[in-house]
């Protein structure tokens, strides 16, 4: 019978905290960490007025 006893993890070798911390650790998926701001409908749009123009001349 093997069994582990239990080790504070303060008292663990480098490796085995390195292996814990491994585990622990998770991607975050689709999950996107920076925050997304919603642009203000309200606010004045620069260069939506001439935004087709622009396009027809430098396409």
């Amino acid at each position: 019978m093997n069994t582990q006893k239990f080790v504070p993890y303060e008292k663990l070798s480098k490796k085995a905290r390195k292996a814990i911390d491994r585990k622990k650790r998770s991607d975050w998926g689709n999950v996107k960490p920076a925050t997304q701001v919603e642009a203000n409908k309200k606010s004045y749009q620069r260069h939506e007025k001439h935004r087709k123009r622009a396009e027809y001349l430098y396409a």
